[in-house]
Formats: structure tokens, C-alpha cells, sequence
């Protein structure tokens, strides 16, 4: 057995002892993709044409994290742990691919991109993004490698976006102001 696989045992086996825990590591591992979803399209809708600005780049940088993962499926494949030690999990799951870990992915490269324009959102999404990455192992989906992968190409992905930021800030704000056309269309109201 590899580091890898040690440490994933130390962690999945804290698993399935404790209720409350089970079902906080669950709730991250199901739903923080609808979490982070949810907290940008409620600072999208409350937040000032910078906010909605930073809302697109934590959006962009999900999206092109994700396209990162799914390059590396194509060339290395690794089984699940529960594939290769046949070992118990909380809740079911594919038997496909487990590196990189797309949950840890997607959460920790949006987590970066706000933590990046915004300390106390980025911070706290940040935290969020722990939780999921620790709930995939917790949970017996990924192993930690597969997480601290994520955590490379999340951080990879967020500055390359930062150095396109020359690129991205037009079509944003072209964006963003296609958006207040709409809203003022819809609302009959000008806007600030």
C-alpha cells in the first residue's frame, strides 16, 4: 500500500463513527457545487458591477478548471479507491476516473478566484473548498493525492486567468453592461 492510500485509509476510516460528522462531510461532497453556485448568484444579484465582475471570474475559472481535469482524464486514469480496496463508502458512486477530484476542483478554483478580488468571500469560500476536498476522501470517493491534484490545477488555472486578465476584462464589462440593458428592460428602471 502507497502513502497515498495510507493516508486516505486515515482519513475514511474517521468515517461512519460519528453522525453529525457523516452527515456534514456529505453535505459538502453532495451539495458545495450548489453552495458555490448559490453565494455567486446571490452576490451576482445584490453585488456592485465589481462584484458581478468577480462573480464572472470565479465562474470562468470553475469552468476552465474542470476542462483542465477532464485533459488529464484522457491521458492518466487512476481507479477509486473503493474500486481498488473494495472498501465501504457513505454514499454511492460511478466507478469511473478519481484524479483529479472535479468536486475539489471546481470549489477550490472558484475559492482562489474570489479569494484573489475579494479576501473575506475568497476566505470563506476557501473554507468550503476545504471541507469539500476533505469530505471526497472522507466519504471514500477520492484519495488525498487526488485532492492536493486539485488544489495544483485549481491554482494553475486561476493564474493563467489572472494573466489573461487583459482579455477578460472587456468582454466582462461588455457583459456585465448587457446585463444591466436587460434588467432595466425588465424592471422598466434605470440603473447606478
Amino acid at each position: 500500500m502507497n502513502e497515498n492510500a495510507r493516508l486516505f485509509f486515515m482519513v475514511h476510516n474517521l468515517s461512519g463513527h460519528e453522525k453529525l460528522l457523516d452527515d456534514i462531510m456529505i453535505f459538502f461532497t453532495q451539495d458545495a457545487l450548489p453552495l458555490f453556485a448559490a453565494v455567486l448568484l446571490i452576490v451576482w444579484f445584490l453585488g456592485n458591477d465589481k462584484m458581478k465582475n468577480m462573480v464572472l471570474y470565479a465562474g470562468i475559472a470553475g469552468v476552465a478548471a474542470l476542462l483542465v481535469n477532464y485533459v488529464i482524464t484522457l491521458v492518466y486514469y487512476e481507479p477509486r479507491p473503493f474500486v481498488t480496496y473494495h472498501t465501504s463508502i457513505l454514499i454511492p458512486h460511478a466507478a469511473d476516473d478519481s484524479f483529479p477530484s472535479d468536486h475539489a476542483t471546481g470549489t477550490f478554483a472558484m475559492a482562489f478566484a474570489l479569494w484573489v478580488r475579494n479576501r473575506k468571500l475568497g476566505l470563506a469560500m476557501m473554507l468550503c473548498a476545504v471541507l469539500t476536498g476533505i469530505s471526497r476522501v472522507w466519504v471514500g470517493h477520492h484519495y488525498p493525492g487526488d485532492i492536493a491534484a486539485s488544489i495544483i490545477v485549481a491554482l494553475f488555472t486561476v493564474w493563467t486567468i489572472q494573466k489573461m486578465k487583459g482579455l477578460f476584462d472587456p468582454a466582462f464589462s461588455m457583459l456585465i453592461g448587457w446585463y444591466h440593458d436587460i434588467w432595466a428592460k425588465i424592471t422598466k428602471k434605470g440603473y447606478k
